[in-house]
């Protein structure tokens, strides 16, 4: 299903996407095309893409290819979806210890709608950290790894 979305392979692509993509929240999902649950994700992001179309634009970012990124957001589990708005970095309390990603794939694709208007609704009003909506229970579960301190 990753064939559906648009890729970005360089820093260069990401970095133009951040800063062009206006007044919609931007999606990037940094993984691998051929990790299972990462094509468990792009199956979710692609089917609701063309309904979120008006408030979202998802990009996948392949993690080896833009290793800036992948090391600046600390992403040591894949996939992890990452949201933008006007190229300011969203912050979304999942109830976890990381606000500045989603971590694994969304249960639902209800789950990745609700969030992306939470989102979308919450940077309007100009807000950089919303409340998630997904029900603790389908938030996956994972440990801090703290590399290099």
């Amino acid at each position: 299903m990753s064939f559906l979305l648009p890729k970005l392979t360089s820093k260069k692509e990401v970095d133009q996407a951040i800063k062009s993509t206006a007044e919609k929240v931007l999606v990037l999902r940094f993984g691998r095309d051929e990790d299972p649950v990462c094509m468990q994700l792009d199956d979710i992001l692609s089917k609701t893409s063309s309904d979120l179309s008006k408030m979202a634009a998802i990009y996948l970012v392949d993690v080896d290819q833009t290793p800036v990124y992948t090391h600046y957001f600390d992403i040591s589990y894949i996939p992890s979806t990452v949201f933008f708005f006007n190229g300011q970095h969203m912050k979304v309390d999942y109830g976890s210890p990381d606000h500045t990603k989603f971590v694994g794939s969304f249960k639902t694709k209800q789950d990745f709608i609700d969030l992306i208007e939470v989102i979308y609704r919450g940077a309007m009003r100009g807000k950089l950290i919303v409340q998630s909506p997904i029900d603790p229970k389908n938030i996956p579960k994972y440990d801090l790894l703290y590399q290099d301190i």
